[in-house]
Parts: C-alpha cells; structure tokens; sequence
C-alpha cells in the first residue's frame, strides 16, 4: 500500500494539479491586486469619485455605550464589495481564458508545414526498380 501511495504522490498527475493550484493561487493575488488597485478607482472615478467596497445598506445601526465603544455592531448588505468580487471573478475568467487559449494555440501543431517527402521505403523501391531497369 505504501509503494501504491509512493507511485500516485509521484505520478504526473499529482504533480500538475499541484503546480496548477499554486499558480492559480499566484495568479488570484496578481488579478486581485489588478482589480483592487487599477480598475476599482478608474470604475469609482467614472461613478463620481465613490469607491465600490464602502457601499452598503444599513439594516441596523450600530448600538455605541456612553464610552463611545460598539456593543453592537451595525448589520449591513455589503454590496459594493460584491460588486468588486464579480469583476474580480470576470477578469480571472479573462485571464484563464487567454491562458488557455495560448496554451492551446501553442501546443496545436502548425497546419502550414510542408508535406512530408517520400518514405525511405519509397525511395528504396525506386532504387530497386531504376536498377532492374
């Protein structure tokens, strides 16, 4: 069981879906840094100068004692922050998209290459028959 375990950790398989989920990891950080620091305010700017992730619907206000500390905090519908996660979701779907696509332009093999020339076998038979002749 143990040698069973040793063959499928190091099989392909295991391997590429690890190096698959940390570069999707790498990748999610790079897309959210994208969106969070240069879409986010080119959006909030073109939207009167608000910003996404501080808009909300207050169902309950917040409950402050005399000492002005929080006993409650207030409940609220974080929508902007929504919104931020959709556009994150749809620029990660861009960019997994044009991955794939290169990927798949890049391992296509070229529909332009030359047609390949005679087989030795063909040129060996026309060897043979140019010398019975």
């Amino acid at each position: 069981m143990l040698k069973e375990f040793k063959e499928f950790i190091t099989g392909g398989n295991v391997v590429e879906f690890a190096v698959a989920v940390i570069m999707a990891g790498a990748i999610g950080a790079v897309v959210m840094g994208f969106v969070n620091n240069i879409i986010m305010p080119v959006v909030g700017h073109f939207s009167g100068g608000s910003d996404f992730s501080d808009k909300k619907i207050i169902l309950d206000d917040a409950i402050v004692d005399a000492a002005g500390v929080v006993t409650t905090p207030e409940n609220a519908i974080m929508w902007g922050s929504w919104i931020n996660t959709i556009i994150n979701l749809l620029i990660v779907g861009m960019v997994m998209f044009i991955i794939v696509k290169a990927y798949n332009k890049a391992k296509k093999p070229a529909a332009d290459a030359p047609p390949a020339g005679p087989s030795d076998n063909d040129l060996l038979m026309e060897i043979r028959d140019a010398l019975k002749k």
